[in-house]
C-alpha cells in the first residue's frame, strides 16, 4: 500500500467508524481499565545511539553541533562528520545478544504490567518492520523486527505491548548537520536524515532546556505531516499497541488536524480489534479527556481528576545507554511510584540497553529490587484508586517536567495513601523505627468513618494499634531493616 492509498484508508475508516476526526467525537474516551489497574510499565530506549554510547540518546543531533561535547568526541573517536556520519553507526548496531524473552522476563520480575519500546526515536531509524523506510532494524543493523519480537514475548508472558514513536521531531532534529560540513547535506541520505530544517533559534541553546513554547513558530510542512500520519497508522496496524506514546512537538498548531485523524483512526481500529487503548501525550497536544496526559521526568503535586502518567528513567543522564550514565536507587524509584499512584497516576520506567542487546547490570539489579518490593507491597499499588487525600507530611515534588533527578527527602512523617475494596493503604515513605503515627486518621467526630483491622504488608506484624485525636498510632514487631517504604493495610468501617 502506498502513501495515497493509506491516506484513503484512514479517511474511509474514520468515515465509517464511531470516532470522527474532531475533539467533540474524541472527547470522553475512557482510560483503559487494564492500564489504570496496571500502574507500572517499562519504557525502552534502544537504538543506534547506543553504539557511540556517549552524552545521551540525542547523539544523532549533538554530534553535528560544535556547542556540544559530542561533536568533539565524535571527531576524536570516529573522524570528521562528513566522512563518518550518524548513518555509519548502523552496521555497528548488531544487537547480537538481544533476547526479547529475557527482556520481558526481567520486566515481569520487576512487577511491570506493560512494556513500551521506542519504535522510532528522533534519529529516524525504525526499530520495526515498515514499508515506508529502508532505514529500519529489519533491513539494517540487527536485521530483526525488534518491536515484533517484543510484542510476541509480551503476549506469551502476559504483559501488554505498547509502542512509542518520536518521529515528529525528526523534521528538524538533524538540522545541525546543515550548519557544518557533514553527510547530512548529501542527497543520497536525505531519506534518513529527513528535512533537517535549519531553524536558527534551535541551535543557540541546549534543545533539552528550551521551553516548548519556543517551537510554536516552527510548523512542519503538509508533506511531512502526511508522511508522519501514514507511518504512524502503519505502526498501529502492524503491531496493534495497547498504548501509543508520543513525545513532544506534536503539540504545535500544524499537527492538530493530523492528530485528530490519527486519534480517530487508532480508536476505530481498536474497536475492530476489541481492545481498550489510549494515547500518551505531553503539553497541550490533546484535550484532557481524549487521551492520557504524560509528565516527563516529573509529577503532580496533588490528585488529578483524570488518570495520568509520568515517564522517567533509571538513568539520570540519558534515556539510552551511555558509558558515563549515573543511576537512581531503587528506593528513589519506589518512592516515585508510590507518590505517582497516590495522585491517580501510572509510572513508566525506562531502561537503556547496550548496543549488543544486553541490559546493564545496574538497571537489572534495580529492576529486581523493585520487583521484590512489589511482591510484598504490590497489593497497595495495583488496581487501587486515590484516597480522599494523596498523603500527609511536608515533602512533595515540584510540579512540572524534568524535576525528578533529585531524590525527595522523605521522612518518617511522610505518608502516601491509596484505596481498594474497603481498605486504605498507607505507605510510610521513610520508616525509621517500629512506631508510626498517621495523623490524617485521627478521630474527627460522629461523621467519621470507623477503622477495623490494621495489618502491615511484608515480613512484619502489627503488635498494637490505637486511634486517638492525634492520629492512628501503630506499633510493629521490629523496626524495618529496609530503607524503602512500608505499607499498612487499614480496614475501613
Amino acid at each position: 500500500m502506498n502513501q495515497n492509498e493509506y491516506l484513503k484508508l484512514i479517511n474511509t475508516t474514520n468515515q465509517n467508524g464511531r470516532y470522527k476526526d474532531n475533539w467533540h467525537s474524541l472527547s470522553g474516551h475512557k482510560t483503559p481499565d487494564w492500564y489504570y489497574k496496571a500502574k507500572f510499565g517499562i519504557f525502552i530506549h534502544w537504538g543506534i545511539y547506543s553504539v557511540p554510547a556517549f552524552g545521551s540518546e540525542w547523539y544523532s543531533r549533538t554530534m553535528y553541533d560544535p556547542n556540544h561535547e559530542e561533536y568533539k568526541y565524535h571527531r576524536e573517536h570516529f573522524g570528521n562528520q562528513k566522512d563518518f556520519g550518524y548513518k555509519d553507526f548502523i552496521p555497528m548496531f548488531q544487537g547480537e545478544k538481544f533476547d526479547a524473552n529475557e527482556w520481558i522476563s526481567l520486566f515481569k520480575e520487576a512487577g511491570a504490567r506493560y512494556v513500551m519500546p521506542v519504535c522510532e526515536h528522533h534519529d529516524g531509524f525504525a526499530m520495526y518492520d515498515t514499508a515506508f523506510s529502508r532505514w529500519n532494524s529489519v533491513k539494517m543493523g540487527p536485521h530483526r523486527d525488534v518491536a515484533g519480537e517484543l510484542k510476541k514475548a509480551c503476549e506469551e508472558q502476559g504483559l501488554a505491548f505498547c509502542a512509542s514513536t518520536h518521529r515528529a521531531e525528526h523534521y528538524f532534529f538533524m538540522n545541525m548537520g546543515r550548519a557544518c560540513e557533514s553527510d547530512v547535506t548529501e542527497e543520497a541520505y536525505a531519506d534518513f536524515y529527513g528535512p533537517a530544517v535549519l531553524c536558527p533559534e534551535l541551535y543557540s541553546e541546549n534543545l533539552h532546556r528550551v521551553a516548548a513554547d519556543t517551537f510554536s513558530e516552527i510548523q512542519p510542512s503538509d508533506e511531512w505531516l502526511e508522511d508522519w500520519l501514514v507511518r504512524t497508522c502503519e505502526l498501529i496496524d502492524r503491531y496493534q499497541p495497547s498504548v501509543l506514546y508520543f513525545d513532544w512537538w506534536i503539540h504545535v498548531a500544524a499537527f492538530k488536524p493530523y492528530l485528530k485523524k490519527l486519534c480517530a483512526y487508532y480508536y476505530n481500529r481498536a474497536e475492530e480489534w476489541g481492545k481498550e487503548v489510549t494515547i500518551n501525550y505531553k503539553h497541550e497536544a490533546f484535550p484532557p479527556t481524549v487521551a492520557t496526559f504524560d509528565v516527563e521526568r516529573g509529577a503532580l503535586t496533588g490528585i488529578s481528576r483524570t488518570p495520568w502518567q509520568t515517564d522517567t528513567a533509571i538513568g539520570k543522564c540519558s534515556w539510552g545507554y551511555t558509558k558515563n550514565n549515573e543511576f537512581k536507587s531503587s528506593r528513589q524509584l519506589i518512592g516515585d511510584l508510590v507518590d505517582v499512584v497516590s495522585k491517580n497516576g501510572m509510572l513508566l520506567l525506562n531502561v537503556g540497553p547496550k548496543a549488543d542487546g544486553t541490559i546493564t547490570e545496574e538497571e537489572t539489579a534495580i529492576l529486581r529490587e523493585i520487583g521484590a518490593w512489589l511482591k510484598d507491597n504490590g497489593e497497595g499499588i495495583y488496581e487501587t484508586t486515590p484516597w480522599r487525600s494523596f498523603g500527609e507530611g511536608t515533602v512533595n515534588i515540584k510540579e512540572g517536567f524534568m524535576e525528578d533527578n533529585f531524590e525527595k527527602p522523605f521522612t518518617s512523617e511522610d505518608y502516601r495513601f491509596t484505596y481498594k475494596n474497603g481498605y486504605l493503604y498507607a505507605f510510610c515513605m521513610c520508616p525509621d523505627s517500629d512506631r508510626f503515627l498517621i495523623r490524617s486518621l485521627a478521630i474527627q467526630g460522629h461523621h467519621d468513618f470507623g477503622i477495623g483491622t490494621v495489618e502491615v504488608l511484608g515480613d512484619y506484624d502489627v503488635t498494637d494499634s490505637i486511634r486517638t485525636r492525634e492520629g492512628l498510632a501503630i506499633t510493629i514487631n521490629r523496626a524495618p531493616s529496609s530503607d524503602k517504604p512500608i505499607c499498612f493495610k487499614i480496614e475501613i468501617e
